[in-house]
This record gives C-alpha cells, structure tokens and sequence, in this order.
C-alpha cells in the first residue's frame, strides 16, 4: 500500500484528504506544519507527498525546496502543491521549486487521486531502472534508500553522499580527491577514509578479502557491484 504525506495547516480539509485517500486504498498521514513534515519524511518512507502553499512559519514552497536541496532519503520525493493560489506565473513558481504537480482548490476527489496515481506510477517505472545491487545490498539511486536484506539501512548524510558517487560509477575506481570536492566544504583524505569505514560496516563490508568497497592504494575506492 502506497504510503502518502499531507501537509496542510487546515485540520479539517487535512482530514478530509486523508479520508479521502484511504478510501481508494492509500494510507494517509498528515502534519499541520513544514517543520512537522520534515520530522516525518525523515522517520519514515512515504511514496508521495501533497502540500499547501500558504502555511505559517514556512510555506509549501520553501518546503519542497529544503527537500530537493537535500541529500537523503526524501531528496526525490514525488511532490503535488494542492492550493488555492491560481495563476499562470505562481505555477511556474510551484515547478521551478520542485513540485511535479499542481492542483487548485476546490479540487475533485477523482482528479487528485488519477493525478496522484499517474505520479507515483510514473516515479516507480523510473526508479525501477536505477537500482545498484552490490552484496547483501540494493541502493535506490533516486531515492537514496538503502536496503541490506530486504531492511532498510539508516545513512547520515555524508555516507549517502559518498554512496551515490561511488554507485555512479561501478566497479570503478573513485580517486578520494574527487570524492572530497563534493562535500561543501574542505576535507581531508583521512575524512574519507573514516566516512567509508562507516559506510562498510553498514553495508556489512567486513571481510578484507571480498571486500564491496576496495581501496586502491594510494587512489581512492572502487564499488564492487553485482551484474
């Protein structure tokens, strides 16, 4: 069952959505607030986010931004803005920021669920095709979900960061210099170093003589992934 995320400052139309959703055999959780949703996206695995624009303290807008600047599991998250702001120009607004699509109140049930549908729909056949299987492991390119049999795998920030690269290029041997320009910041080789033993003992990578990361000597690491 498709997991879906409401965000909307209205307690009443929250509840009717989610109503709404759970009678076409979505299962429903809402959050009054942008800081509330994002204590949620992070706790949990939602399939499909829906948002308000004009919410206190932070508006939908800004929230998906933070989303898609991010680097975790929520960074792709397939989001609609459902609102009462109209006009040409706020939906170009609405794009830009991240949103795949948009939806005026009043809204038809029909139409938001067919719309919804057509989403996540189109987000799993896209996702499917970016999955990188490397030991126990599957790591979700798009989503940035890790699953070590069959369970998912908690990753800070860095250590997702650090995996993506090494997943866009596998079986390839990824110098640390490079891996190290990615961060914002400077870092050290021996930073590298610590992060991917982090990240091996996650994955379980801890036998030195089939090892999933391999460190070429004075180089940088290569993903050994599966065919």
């Amino acid at each position: 069952m498709d997991v879906i995320l409401i965000v909307d400052d209205d307690e009443r139309l929250r509840s009717l959505m989610i109503d709404i959703l759970k009678l076409h055999a979505y299962s429903a959780i809402g959050a009054r607030s942008a800081n509330e949703a994002r204590s949620l996206l992070m706790t949990n695995n939602f399939d499909a986010i829906i948002v308000d624009w004009m919410m206190p303290h932070e508006s939908g807008i800004d929230l998906i931004k933070s989303i898609r600047s991010s680097v975790s599991h929520v960074q792709n998250i397939p989001a609609i803005m459902l609102t009462a702001i109209d006009g040409r120009d706020n939906k170009v607004t609405g794009f830009d920021a991240g949103y795949d699509d948009y939806i005026t109140k009043p809204f038809e049930a029909c139409e938001l669920i067919a719309r919804l549908r057509s989403l996540i729909r189109r987000t799993k056949k896209k996702t499917a095709a970016r999955i990188v299987k490397f030991g126990d492991c599957e790591f979700n390119m798009e989503s940035g979900i890790l699953l070590r049999n069959s369970k998912d795998v908690r990753l800070t920030t860095t250590e997702l960061m650090l995996l993506k690269e090494l997943c866009q290029r596998p079986n390839a041997t990824c110098p640390r210099s490079e891996l190290a320009k990615k961060f914002n910041f400077k870092v050290s080789d021996r930073t590298i170093d610590v992060q991917i033993a982090r990240l091996r003992r996650k994955i379980g990578d801890t036998t030195k003589d089939q090892q999933i990361i391999r460190t070429v000597r004075y180089i940088g690491y290569t993903l050994h992934c599966l065919p």
